[in-house]
């Protein structure tokens, strides 16, 4: 009777000891996995969901997130829409859990300078906001005239006017880097 006891106590230690075993190569497991987990499959997970965006700038812009490129989010807000380059979030308040892994490498091709192109092709009035050396923000209106590879070119008009030469006040030559977000006008949609 002694000896089934002691068999049975062994038995049990090597299957405590096998269960903690298996428990800790999961957890290993799930931080490994976490590792490799980038902030842009976090974004591409919180899509249709209200996110709160904190700009380098200290500015926080809010919006249903709708698309996230490679370079880029878009923000639904209300009427309007935001459009912030990667670059200028500081943090991402309102990400769930949820992961949606990579993109396509044609998505992946389409950076910033894709966005601000058809901007341009479709002549959109926008807002758009620069960081500044104190870490403030300066807003320009107007319409994106030429996008260079790390810049473009904003038409700065009287706002409500449309763009036309005589209503363009001067043109701004704006670095991407320079760029906190920009934000749709009248409704329209990026």
């Amino acid at each position: 009777m002694r000896w089934d006891a002691l068999f049975e106590d062994m038995e049990a230690q090597l299957a405590s000891e096998r269960l903690l075993g298996l428990e800790s190569e999961i957890s290993e497991r799930a931080r490994v996995e976490l590792a490799g987990i980038e902030v842009s499959d976090r974004l591409r997970g919180a899509i249709g969901q209200k996110i709160h965006v904190t700009l380098r700038s200290g500015t926080q812009v809010s919006g249903t997130l709708s698309h996230v490129g490679s370079e880029s989010l878009v923000l639904d807000e209300g009427r309007h829409q935001w459009l912030v380059p990667v670059t200028a979030a500081l943090a991402y308040q309102g990400l769930g859990r949820q992961v949606r892994p990579g993109q396509s490498k044609a998505s992946q091709r389409l950076g910033l300078a894709s966005a601000l192109r058809m901007l341009a092709r479709d002549r959109a009035e926008l807002a758009v906001h620069l960081l500044e050396a104190a870490r403030e923000e300066r807003t320009l209106r107007g319409v994106i005239d030429r996008v260079g590879k790390d810049h473009f070119d904003l038409a700065v008009m009287v706002p409500g006017e449309v763009r036309r030469s005589r209503n363009v006040v001067s043109v701004a030559t704006i670095p991407f880097q320079a760029l906190a977000a920009l934000r749709s006008l009248r409704g329209q949609d990026f």
